[in-house]
């Protein structure tokens, strides 16, 4: 998750960027530099490693001017060197960026094809060189950068400067967060409250599709739509780190927070210009006889979905327990497995207490976590971050996808290792997987149609779920997320159990929520949906397009996710079934952050 932050100010503004960039270490980066406008021209300064080297870089070439950008750099197109490290110049645009431009490829060639020259091996250069180019045209800075943001595709944070123009910064939001500061004739963007903590507490966040124009003036956002305006929230600078901005809740902001996590998490996991997955490791793929996952909760969940996902390309056997049962049955052991424990905060007792009972076996081991300096962390051969940044809500939600995230480079990378996928293959699983947090951000949109189903659903009792394939692993996480935050009895099921015996709940009373993408799977989940619905069961279908026109009718609901690839079907399907969770647990007045009888991370058995 890179940093961004933008001053258009009245005194001098590099410090100022690097007490901010400061705020953003938390984040993580490899490189860090700032730009400014000094007397209307565009100079930079940049260093690969942390913000002393910055630092170091600006007492020998100091930076004099009053409007400037800068960024904190986590590498995902190209290595942390300096000629990678934000901000990009192109002619008279200065460009930081966080995300990932998918279709850099195809515009990067087609400004080559201009006369375009790049120094760097980023997709951000891209929308320098982009911005740039149509400002040539004639158009003015705001058309000219409405122009460029229709041409990118992916989910990405925008900040710019553009040399020879009035004091002004212009920035895009498209999934990854943005925030506005206002001071007193002076105006700030960053990436987060905390960012903006030293210069206001005033501050306005910025909605997905919004770009805004800064100037000493203030604040001019745009949406689709044209001119909107944005609320103006008051927030105490010591608690900007753990402010919700404007969401009513932890969970809600976190769900909505899925897309920059989700793209951090594969950036970590995947070499974007050669379409390579990579899991750091010595791990001999080729040889490896199988994989034991154990994982509570949450967790065991994501392992469920990353089994079908390792089996399925990687031609490779999985097995995935419960800790709190694993070791008590004897389970039989063998040194030529690779033990995964899955824990967001790598202190799950059970988990801890499974992960050594396989290395008492003489197993290989790694855990997949957001807490790398944890116990798990420290006593296992390979240690694989999630890299999600904090989660507050009790109820997981960015931690499950990032950990999903993982479990799919996981697999692609294993296939390519047991040559069960050729280069090609992996090449295109690589670029599916880049996109998934663009299509997250799209089935985040749902929120409101979700909203709608959730006052109905709050009036039942009892709730099931079903799915096929890596989706009945997903019924089961809609089901929990039901339970733990709305006290709702759900249940979760693969969606051909049903026949034998689930099937005796089913009637008008209580809904029937069938995840169901149109996949391999698809033609027996509308059966089973078919079966419900002969029974007076109240269906409400969560498909994508092409599901949603082979649909058999008489769904009460049928909730439209974004078309996607099989591989990323877990991922773009988990933000309805959380939304669900969370607007009826809203209806209801639970408790949603921290539902009863529930602890973040469980240290005890």
């Amino acid at each position: 998750m890179c940093g961004i932050i933008g001053i258009v100010g009245k005194s001098p503004v590099a410090d100022r960027l690097v007490e901010s960039l400061k705020r953003l270490e938390y984040r993580g980066y490899d490189s860090a530099g700032i730009a400014a406008k000094v007397d209307g021209v565009l100079e930079r300064r940049r260093a690969p490693g942390k913000l002393k080297e910055l630092e170091k870089v600006l007492a020998a070439q100091p930076l004099e001017a009053t409007t400037g950008i800068g960024h904190t750099r986590w590498a995902t197109h190209g290595a942390p060197t300096e000629r990678n490290a934000h901000p990009h110049i192109a002619g008279r645009v200065a460009v930081v960026h966080n995300g990932i431009i998918e279709n850099f490829a195809e515009l990067k060639a087609e400004l080559i094809a201009a006369g375009r020259v790049f120094s760097s091996d980023t997709d951000t250069e891209v929308v320098a060189h982009l911005l740039d180019t149509n400002l040539n045209t004639g158009l003015a800075p705001l058309a000219a950068f409405k122009a460029t943001l229709d041409r990118l595709s992916g989910a990405f944070a925008l900040c710019v400067l553009i040399g020879g123009e009035d004091e002004v910064i212009l920035a895009a939001r498209n999934g990854p967060p943005l925030a506005v500061g206002h001071g007193d004739g002076e105006m700030f963007i960053g990436s987060d409250g905390l960012a903006l903590g030293p210069f206001t507490n005033k501050i306005t966040y910025l909605e997905d599709g919004d770009y805004v124009l800064l100037s000493h003036e203030g604040a001019r956002i745009f949406d689709a739509t044209g001119e909107v305006a944005r609320p103006v929230k008051t927030v105490p600078a010591s608690a900007a780190l753990m402010e919700k901005g404007n969401y009513r809740h932890f969970m809600e902001k976190e769900i909505h927070d899925q897309p920059e996590g989700c793209q951090r998490t594969i950036a970590a996991y995947v070499d974007v210009l050669n379409g390579t997955a990579s899991i750091p490791g010595d791990i001999d793929w080729q040889n490896l006889e199988r994989i034991q996952i154990v994982a509570c909760g949450t967790s065991w969940i994501a392992g469920m979905i990353g089994r079908y996902l390792i089996e399925a390309l990687a031609d490779l056997p999985v097995d995935v327990e419960i800790a709190s049962e694993f070791r008590y049955r004897n389970p039989s052991l063998r040194p030529n497995a690779l033990a995964i424990a899955m824990s967001q905060s790598g202190e799950t007792a059970d988990t801890l207490a499974a992960l050594r009972h396989c290395k008492a076996a003489g197993m290989k081991s790694a855990v997949v976590v957001n807490a790398p300096e944890s116990t798990m962390a420290r006593e296992v051969d390979h240690v694989w971050p999630i890299h999600c940044g904090p989660e507050i809500g009790v109820a997981s939600t960015k931690a499950f996808t990032a950990q999903v995230s993982v479990m799919i480079a996981l697999a692609i990378a294993a296939a390519r290792a047991r040559n069960k996928i050729d280069a090609a293959e992996e090449q295109r699983l690589v670029k599916v997987l880049l996109g998934a947090p663009r299509l997250i951000a799209e089935a985040i949109g749902l929120e409101s149609a979700i909203k709608d189903v959730a006052a109905e659903i709050a009036k039942a009792r009892d709730v099931l779920y079903l799915g096929r394939g890596p989706m009945s692993a997903l019924a089961l996480e809609g089901a929990l997320k039901l339970k733990e935050i709305s006290y709702i009895h759900a249940e979760g099921y693969a969606a051909g159990e049903l026949k034998h015996g689930p099937i005796a709940l089913v009637d008008e009373a209580t809904p029937v929520i069938i995840l169901a993408p149109f996949d391999t799977w698809f033609e027996k989940s509308a059966s089973n949906m078919s079966e419900v619905m002969a029974r007076g069961g109240q269906v409400v279908f969560i498909t994508d397009p092409e599901g949603a026109k082979h649909a058999p009718a008489g769904a009460k609901v049928v909730v439209t996710a974004p078309a996607c690839d099989p591989l990323i079907s877990a991922l773009v399907m988990s933000a309805p079934i959380q939304l669900l969770a969370y607007h009826v647990a809203v209806v209801k007045g639970a408790d949603v952050d921290q539902p009863r009888n529930l602890a973040k991370s469980v240290t005890v058995e």
